[in-house]
């Protein structure tokens, strides 16, 4: 198929637009946005900024794309949006790009689902097959790994990282990192346990969830430090790859502190 631009569209000088692709009425396509194959803009879209969109992506309507960060702090510098293959957006997402005290990029991957309203704002690395439902928000520089679930209405505070295959419960405040795996409700939100229902759907055997439970209870369980029962998990589950994606989560630099159970007493 053809590229087809509706009359009453607007795409600026400038802009890359690939084949296969289509505008639809009274959108807008600004000078520095590059359209790769296959994407389709539906009605009253704007996308500005230094913004690239990948393959087969689709742009519902009142949607804001590119547009520059809401932080004070911005003076206009040169930054970016990079929004990967077959990635929904739906109506009323609005995204922005990044900041320089950010590292300058706003960054989303591949085959992401972002529902009505939810918010991606700038300097955030949402990585791919995310789904963020209705009015889901992200600060500043947060950073979503793959697979993660984000309940509706929920609020992710800036620098939080969310582990992959992690689930946010709805209108949860999320002020602290989710270990992957990790499911966390609540305002503000307290980690409850393990995501069971997104381990089994993405076909985790029951090997691998009975050993993630195990290092779960060792890890938050209520004897010595967060250290030393980290390290114990480490010795004891050195061989199970998906309780060492937690392990090294949480040795992982962060500007946060850990979400951690309701009952978990850390020193």
């Amino acid at each position: 198929m053809a590229t087809t631009i509706h009359p009453t569209a607007i795409v600026e000088d400038g802009a890359r637009i690939g084949s296969d692709v289509s505008v639809g009425p009274y959108s807008i396509i600004g000078s520095r946005v590059a359209l790769a194959d296959g994407v389709s803009v539906k009605s009253h879209v704007v996308i500005d900024g230094n913004t690239d969109i990948g393959p087969g992506t689709t742009i519902f309507p009142f949607a804001s794309i590119g547009t520059i960060p809401q932080d004070v702090k911005f003076a206009g510098e040169e930054t970016s949006l990079t929004i990967g293959s077959n990635t929904v957006i739906r109506e009323h997402v609005t995204i922005n790009t990044g900041t320089k005290g950010g590292g300058g990029s706003t960054e989303i991957g591949d085959n992401c689902f972002l529902l009505t309203g939810s918010h991606v704002a700038h300097d955030c690395k949402v990585g791919n097959s995310v789904i963020m439902v209705n009015n889901a928000t992200l600060a500043g520089h947060v950073k979503v790994a793959d697979y993660a679930i984000l309940g509706g209405l929920c609020a992710v505070h800036q620098f939080v990282r969310i582990g992959s295959h992690a689930f946010i419960g709805g209108m949860s405040g999320v002020e602290n990192d989710v270990i992957p795996f990790g499911s966390v409700l609540g305002n503000r939100a307290h980690l409850g346990g393990l995501n069971i229902v997104g381990l089994k759907r993405h076909n985790y055997d029951r090997e691998q969830i009975h050993g993630l439970r195990k290092a779960y209870r060792m890890l938050f369980a209520e004897e010595g430090t967060l250290k030393e029962r980290l390290d114990d998990v480490e010795r004891t589950f050195s061989d199970q790859k998906l309780v060492m994606m937690i392990v090294g989560f949480i040795r992982e630099a962060s500007d946060r502190a850990l979400c951690t159970p309701r009952v978990s007493r850390e020193a």
